[in-house]
């Protein structure tokens, strides 16, 4: 996918001149827009300073997706610029040969006539003799104010640009001669220039946020410009009011005391609710990569606050953000951590084995801690493992494989500086995965029309960032994600020992998200493939957060089982029943199924006793960490 020079020359100076022309449009239709309303037009120094800053946004998105050759020409607020421009830049596409091409500008044409034919004398009247509301054959959630359609210009703009995505998607969904990996690099790379190219996105293109900036003479030109040089200072995306949390006070609250640490971890012990528990202890081990209190966010959303109600003693882990100090972590170093973790409680509580969870990419590392234990014969340990989400065959990995290639790897490398990688690269990683609802999605609400952030536990948590041992990070992405190592018996150790998943045969809980993006239902029934003991699969509503995170008292989405045998996730479907609610009730019953005897809940099972003394309060030093 190539530019001539001559095309690279032009796209320079569109870009140059881009500011200049957006300014006077936007000018004259604010002028149509409120033509008595000049004095309130705000000076249209600080729109182009908006201007010049959002530009500067859009190109660093744009070299994030795209080498200097492949980047599309900005858009343009004039209409006729504007759809030529979409035009030059689709003919850069290699899936539209020339034929393609010139349908293309033929619909375009078309479609210009068909919205044009809406407005005026040819538009009609309704039944009460007003102009009728515009019929637009194109219809998307960003473009749902009336404001897009009130005027001609608007509408074509958004409409010229819906159908060139709609086409450009299609395109590569249909080209021949592509490979799957070439067509999922294709599709996302396309579907974020698309997304970054919406006209939502830009300040003088958008009715939306001129109407705001009359109505408030600027005022959201003047907050949208500080937020954004904020946050580029910062290097993150700012998703909600960061001022309304804080982590112990009313996030990560469930009572409980550090009752052991270590150099990567700290260890919680929750304070027990019921008068006994369930003699075999329960060990969370969430993300590496994200803050434990995903999992315990408030009281109402709290599955450790909901799995102490049910009589189990919870230990949680919280990892530790990495630093210079951490740089020497490696592949072996989480394994042997969750190891560690097994024989810490197993001593601290005395007790011969313990249930755990992993949950997500902490479930991978628990699936070959797993194998470790069965290569040593020592199984016993774990009388059974929870799954959350998790993946160990990434073949159907998603879209997070498209990270993968040698040179994102390399790109990850260089920007590991001091032997950790900064967790927000991790979060815009992940942003982009679903940038419209992300990251565009914000900057129109917060950056243009200057709108409040929302107070959103779930937005903080995401926004607080982890930061990670380079070593670590690398092997990981490398041997799991892309060569797929894990499910190959033997071909990766830990401590010497190598690790067969098919040796796995402890008992084990396998939930999927219906609708995860991050590991694809798909991906996460291969466990059942490879573990060889008694597995369980449920499939829950939702994705790869909302899907776990689901208590019973909230009373959302549903679930699906099957008890019988199934070769492949479409035959569990096919035969599976569904049923309303949360997962977290049938997967208690599972839990005490194994082993429902139970002690009193005194002396080991109250952290911060004699017997089990504390270090410090929940949630401990670590989850504060930056």
């Amino acid at each position: 996918m190539t530019k001539g020079t001559d095309r690279g020359d032009d796209a320079a100076d569109i870009f140059t001149e881009m500011l200049r022309i957006q300014g006077e449009a936007a000018r004259q239709m604010m002028q149509t827009i409120a033509p008595d309303a000049h004095d309130a037009v705000p000076d249209h120094s600080a729109i182009d300073e908006m201007g010049a800053a959002m530009m500067e946004f859009h190109k660093s998105w744009l070299q994030f997706c795209l080498p200097q050759q492949e980047r599309p020409a900005p858009l343009l607020t004039d209409p006729s610029s504007w759809m030529e421009s979409m035009r030059q830049w689709s003919a850069t596409m290699p899936m539209l040969d020339p034929q393609q091409q010139q349908k293309l500008w033929a619909d375009g044409c078309e479609l210009w006539q068909e919205v044009l034919s809406q407005y005026g004398s040819a538009a009609g009247t309704d039944e009460g003799g007003n102009e009728a509301d515009p019929q637009l054959p194109r219809r998307d959630r960003r473009f749902a104010d009336k404001a897009w359609r009130e005027q001609p210009v608007f509408a074509l703009i958004h409409q010229t640009y819906l159908l060139f995505a709609e086409r450009l998607r299609d395109s590569v969904d249909t080209a021949d001669g592509l490979s799957d990996e070439d067509r999922r690099n294709m599709r996302f790379a396309t579907n974020n220039i698309l997304d970054a190219m919406s006209p939502a996105n830009f300040p003088l293109m958008n009715p939306v946020v001129l109407e705001r900036t009359l109505e408030t003479g600027g005022e959201n030109i003047v907050c949208g410009l500080d937020r954004l040089t904020t946050d580029l200072k910062n290097g993150q995306l700012t998703h909600t009011d960061t001022s309304k949390f804080k982590v112990g006070e009313n996030i990560a609250t469930t009572p409980g005391k550090v009752i052991y640490e270590a150099e990567l971890f700290q260890l919680i012990q929750y304070s027990p609710t019921t008068d006994e528990v369930l003699a075999t202890p329960l060990i969370i081990f969430p993300p590496w990569i994200n803050r434990f209190y995903i999992l315990d966010l408030n009281e109402r959303k709290s599955f450790v606050r909901w799995a102490v109600a049910q009589g189990l003693t919870v230990i949680m882990v919280s990892w530790r953000s990495a630093d210079e100090s951490l740089a020497h972590i490696d592949w072996d170093d989480y394994f042997a951590a969750q190891m560690e973790i097994i024989e810490v409680v197993r001593d601290r509580l005395k007790v011969p084995r313990v249930h755990t969870v992993g949950y997500c990419v902490a479930g991978t590392t628990l699936a070959g801690t797993l194998a470790v234990l069965a290569r040593r014969d020592e199984s016993d340990k774990v009388a059974s493992a929870t799954f959350f989400t998790a993946q160990v065959d990434f073949q159907h990995a998603g879209d997070l494989q498209l990270m993968v290639d040698d040179g994102k790897l390399e790109m990850i490398r260089q920007a590991s500086k001091g032997g950790y990688l900064d967790g927000r690269y991790l979060a815009a990683t992940f942003n982009m995965l679903r940038g419209s609802d992300l990251i565009w999605n914000y900057v129109v609400n917060h950056y243009l029309l200057g709108e409040d952030y929302p107070a959103f536990d779930l937005l903080f948590w995401n926004g607080d960032v982890t930061n990670l041992p380079a070593k670590w990070h690398a092997a990981y992405l490398r041997d799991l994600y892309r060569d797929n190592l894990m499910v190959q018996p033997d071909a990766l150790s830990v401590d010497g020992t190598p690790i067969d998943l098919t040796q796995v045969k402890t008992p084990c809980y396998i939930q999927a998200g219906k609708e995860d993006h991050i590991a694809p239902p798909e991906s996460v029934w291969r466990i059942m493939d490879h573990f060889s003991g008694p597995n369980r699969f449920v499939l829950a509503g939702s994705g790869h957060i909302a899907g776990v995170i689901n208590p019973p008292e909230a009373n959302k989405y549903q679930y699906w089982i099957n008890d019988g045998k199934s070769a492949s996730l479409d035959a569990f479907i096919e035969g599976a029943t569904e049923l309303p609610g949360s997962w977290w009730p049938d997967w208690i019953d599972w839990i005490k199924g194994h082993d429902s005897s139970r002690v009193k809940a005194t002396g080991r099972r109250k952290p911060g006793s004699k017997v089990n003394p504390a270090i410090e309060d929940a949630p401990g030093r670590y989850v504060k960490m930056r």
